[in-house]
């Protein structure tokens, strides 16, 4: 009796559902998909260039740590984080009262050689004097002198000047702080001439030469830019076995020291199957694209490579001699009839 339930349960289900996939299935017939225009080109193997891309990070040209040569109080600090100063601008001043004492000491010792020389000398002329006594006193002289000029010069020390024109990017001192020697107070930076770091690979950097150009690409500002090759390192990392490589670049108002950067180095060109960027369509992580089959386009999932002068390398899924659809691809549906634009 069970038996017999569970047969005509099973019937039951079974004829609702195949009632309900032929309902489907004509539904899906009904519908028509509009023919589409679209440009094509022929996929065919061409001479791409090898490339291999390293990465540098965006540095200036010319860059000062500035640090107090005395110790000190600092008096005075005029500048703050991004402050723009030309050359001879004040940057920091210190308050060392000892180095003025002594300023003041070395003129006072100074001056009173040079009076004691003059009585000698006119003494001298009188006769009432040697000679002797006379360089003796000169070399007095000259030792006071010298002791002035280097107490006037450890002066000088307490006012520090910008050495170029530039950009302040670094602030580590406030008024009231103690100054040391070698202790970095500011950092300056020229950000008007900009170049990239970069390590590039001990069997990639006898190819560069001094003066190449480079294509850079800076991910942060979004933009591609090309620099000239000015330093290269004449001896490799023994533990990166790298060797470092400086390429000026451009000032751009978007550019910032500090930025990430990747650097295309050139290689020897090979044969490569590539398309239009226009023809792949990225869909998640996948790479598609539309091949023309019979006037109706067919789907294609690929395995992209590198990019070059507009066209995309294709490493698997479409073969040469393949009719690519390269325009509108966004809009098609996989099925979908073509008309193919003269």
């Amino acid at each position: 009796m069970k038996l017999s339930i569970y047969l005509l349960s099973f019937l039951a289900l079974t004829l609702t559902y195949g009632c309900k996939g032929e309902h489907q299935e004509e539904k899906t017939v009904g519908r028509t998909l509009e023919s589409a225009v679209v440009k094509v080109m022929t996929a065919s193997i061409q001479d791409a260039p090898s490339q291999t891309e390293v990465v540098g990070t965006i540095q200036p040209v010319s860059r000062a740590v500035i640090a107090a040569k005395v110790t000190g109080t600092i008096e005075v600090i005029p500048v703050v984080l991004g402050s723009q100063v030309k050359a001879g601008d004040l940057l920091v001043k210190i308050s060392a009262g000892e180095i003025s004492a002594k300023v003041i000491q070395a003129q006072a010792q100074l001056e009173q050689a040079r009076r004691n020389l003059a009585r000698e000398k006119k003494l001298l002329q009188k006769n009432a004097a040697t000679s002797e006594s006379v360089k003796s006193l000169e070399d007095r002289y000259r030792v006071a002198d010298a002791a002035h000029n280097e107490a006037k010069t450890m002066l000088s020390y307490t006012v520090i000047k910008a050495p170029f024109e530039g950009q302040v990017t670094s602030k580590t001192a406030n008024i009231g702080d103690l100054a040391t020697p070698g202790t970095p107070l500011l950092q300056l930076e020229d950000i008007r001439k900009l170049q990239v770091v970069t390590s590039v690979p001990e069997a990639q950097v006898l190819q560069i030469q001094h003066g190449d150009i480079l294509a850079i690409n800076i991910p942060a500002a979004d933009i591609d830019i090309s620099g000239t090759v000015a330093e290269i390192a004449p001896a490799a990392d023994p533990l990166s076995r790298t060797a470092a490589v400086k390429i000026d670049i451009d000032g751009n108002a978007q550019l910032r020291s500090g930025q990430f950067a990747r650097v295309v180095l050139p290689g020897p060109g090979k044969d490569s199957l590539s398309v239009p960027v226009s023809a792949v369509k990225t869909f998640g992580q996948m790479d598609q694209i539309f091949v023309v089959r019979e006037n109706t386009a067919q789907l294609r999932l690929v395995r992209t490579g590198k990019k070059f002068n507009g066209q995309l390398e294709i490493l698997a899924g479409l073969e040469p001699d393949e009719t690519v659809i390269v325009s509108d691809i966004a809009k098609l549906v996989d099925g979908q009839p073509v008309t193919i634009e003269q």
